[in-house]
């Protein structure tokens, strides 16, 4: 079976796009298929790896029935994508047919077979987006910034997770909290790590060992389109994306 993972969190800002693409870009380097899917109407994954967003074929395209995935997916040096636009935010009106929770996961079966991993990029919110995801996955990773308030969006994903695995995937299991631009010498990281100890509790999962440690190249590599492993590979985040790939395959 292929291993299909959502990065996740409600809450905007936790670094969901950039785990997205230098997971996808850290298992392409392993020689590993895989394939990045922008479930988020801003596009940022597709246009992180460099892709033209608005003038091309994208998931909304593909949901709704107007072309083949295999037409959409687009072959990069950093692995391929599916690609997504502004167009994806008339979702919640648009896709108001029955059974629409399983838009996307219909979509996925037809190019499985194709590829080692599948990568999702969800937008900030729990919305029917978001729940597609869901419906696809075998696993969640959860991003989140060192703050308070990142800590509550991620509570609040339990009656989400809860809700999908009763109706619609009873397999879906949260992988686990990523700690994101982490920096040990600041009081505030340390107590929100303490406390996503007791949130990844109620989720039953853990915090991820790896912490991603803040860095101006991860900023800097969407600017021209690649990843922070392939913009910067010797720099301190690249090695944290290295690391946490490591954790996950182990």
């Amino acid at each position: 079976m292929k291993k299909i993972i959502a990065i996740t969190n409600q809450k905007g800002g936790v670094g969901k796009t950039t785990t997205a693409l230098s997971l996808i870009s850290a298992l392409h380097l392993r020689n590993y298929k895989v394939l990045g899917v922008d479930l988020d109407p801003q596009g940022s994954l597709g246009f992180s790896a460099g892709l033209d967003i608005e003038n091309s074929d994208t998931i909304y395209d593909v949901l709704k029935g107007k072309k083949k995935i295999d037409d959409v997916i687009v072959d990069t040096d950093l692995g391929d994508f599916l690609p997504s636009n502004i167009l994806l935010s008339t979702a919640e009106l648009e896709f108001n047919m029955p059974a629409r929770e399983f838009l996307l996961r219909d979509q996925l079966v037809k190019v499985a077979d194709d590829y080692d991993y599948i990568v999702i990029d969800t937008p900030p919110a729990l919305n029917v987006l978001t729940v597609n995801a869901y419906v696809a996955s075998q696993e969640l990773i959860v991003p989140m910034a060192p703050e308070i308030l990142s800590l509550l969006g991620i509570s609040q994903l339990r009656d989400t997770v809860d809700t999908v695995r009763r109706y619609y995937n009873a397999e879906l299991n949260v992988m686990g909290i990523l700690l994101n631009r982490y920096n040990a010498r600041l009081v505030l990281n340390r107590e929100v790590e303490d406390m996503s100890q007791e949130v990844a509790r109620k989720l039953d999962t853990k915090v991820f060992q790896t912490k991603i440690h803040a860095s101006v190249s991860v900023a800097e590599a969407p600017a021209y389109g690649e990843s922070v492993l392939t913009y910067a590979p010797g720099s301190k985040a690249a090695k944290d994306y290295e690391d946490l790939l490591n954790e996950m395959l182990a």
